[in-house]
């Protein structure tokens, strides 16, 4: 995780999309780079009728204000400026002039390890969708989306919602620099709705075999239907165990499939209270 790309916006979030990347950069002596984001030309607001997240948005990115806001957050902190370092070091730097487009995150992103967004919301004050539809499913790189409060460490309790899905197993191997360095790991399965595949077991089994201290914990589902309530338990879980980062894949069923039927990602996006780590 020595590099982080940071899309900057104007929303409620912002402030705390900023200290979660900069306690990951702290953990890992990362680089940090932030630029100024902005909807496509033309684009219009409208709400996910079943989550109730904002697709889309309209307004003019005040690229100026969100450089001042991203600077004088690093200024605050005493976090280097700088970028040029080879190897990277604890730094930031802002080299673009001006805002890009939604799309732009899903292609320059490749580039970095990590990108941090927002949790989106439905209020206009709230984090977008499409940044994040952009990181996740373009970018191909792992997406840290964040509360508006952060914790006051990401990573030292991590749990994964195991679900022996592929994209599953793609998240946890993105997780691996997370992983290796928690306290603790619980690898934690909701019984039922779940695509075949290793058990939740074999799963923590891999990880103790890789030098880190997995632990397998399975629960039932109980009379909820599978989707929504798979994701409503995951967060339950990772409260009561304390837990300060979520290791979930994204949209193992299809994003349409969710929207009409509810699933295990919409939920997490639309209530997680701790940062999740989310791949495709």
């Amino acid at each position: 995780m020595k590099t982080i790309l940071i899309p900057t916006e104007d929303h409620d979030a912002m402030p705390a999309v900023l200290e979660g990347a900069r306690l990951i950069a702290r953990t890992f002596d990362s680089y940090m780079e932030g630029f100024a984001v902005r909807p496509s030309p033309g684009t219009y607001v409208t709400v996910e009728p079943v989550s109730s997240l904002a697709i889309s948005g309209v307004f003019e990115a005040d690229t100026a204000k969100v450089k001042d806001d991203f600077e004088k957050f690093m200024q605050g902190r005493s976090v280097p400026q700088g970028g040029t370092e080879t190897p990277a070091v604890y730094s930031y730097a802002w080299p673009r002039a001006d805002a890009m487009e939604d799309a732009f995150i899903g292609t320059y992103g490749r580039i970095f390890d990590l990108i941090v967004l927002g949790r989106p919301g439905s209020a206009p004050e709230n984090p977008r969708m499409p940044p994040l539809e952009a990181a996740l499913f373009d970018a191909g790189k792992p997406v840290l989306i964040v509360p508006k409060q952060v914790p006051a460490s990401i990573g030292r309790n991590i749990l994964i919602a195991w679900n022996g899905s592929t994209e599953q197993a793609h998240t946890n191997a993105f997780a691996m620099p997370f992983l290796r360095q928690a306290e603790k790991v619980t690898v934690f399965y909701v019984q039922g709705g779940s695509p075949e595949g290793p058990s939740v077991e074999e799963a923590a089994l891999h990880l103790r075999r890789n030098g880190i201290k997995a632990e397998a914990v399975t629960v039932k589902r109980g009379d909820r239907p599978s989707g929504e309530a798979i994701g409503e338990i995951t967060l339950e879980h990772a409260t009561s165990l304390g837990c300060d980062l979520v290791v979930k894949s994204a949209y193992t069923q299809s994003r349409l499939r969710q929207m009409i039927f509810g699933g295990a990602t919409r939920h997490i996006l639309a209530k997680a209270a701790v940062p999740v780590l989310m791949a495709h």
